[in-house]
């Protein structure tokens, strides 16, 4: 059986615990993007950007109401670690549960509420918010 999202922010917040300080903390999420299967050309189309991100930002939402994938990229590299966090967060998970978690909360037990500039915080709320958009359209 698959781990929660619970499961897996608290997994996450032990990595990020393991970490003596944000430089490190900031290498690791960077680790995390570079880890990601890049988009195709088709996929980085119009109706797979996120707006509201400074970034160029792309997810692709995949599966029915049962379970949904994620997919994603970037053309800044912290925020396609950002995308990797999500993405370890949301993916193969049910609408329902992706619509219960509370990613504010999660983000901020992460300490990423406080270690990102207003505008990458604000990039990932915008990819939160597409992420539920896509979540409750499957439902």
């Amino acid at each position: 059986m698959s781990p929660t999202i619970d499961q897996d922010l608290q997994d996450l917040k032990a990595e990020f615990d393991i970490l003596s300080d944000w430089e490190e903390r900031y290498r690791h999420i960077i680790d995390l993007g570079k880890a990601l299967p890049p988009l195709s050309d088709d996929e980085r189309s119009e109706t797979n950007r996120v707006r509201g991100c400074a970034s160029q930002v792309w997810l692709v939402t995949e599966g029915s109401g049962e379970r949904l994938q994620f997919r994603g990229d970037s053309d800044a590299h912290i925020v396609r670690g950002l995308i990797a966090l999500l993405l370890r967060l949301y993916s193969d998970r049910a609408a329902e549960d992706i619509l219960a978690f509370d990613a504010r909360a999660a983000l901020g037990e992460l300490g990423l509420d406080g270690a990102l500039s207003t505008q990458r915080t604000n990039g990932l709320a915008s990819m939160v918010e597409r992420i539920r958009r896509d979540a409750a359209d499957k439902l």
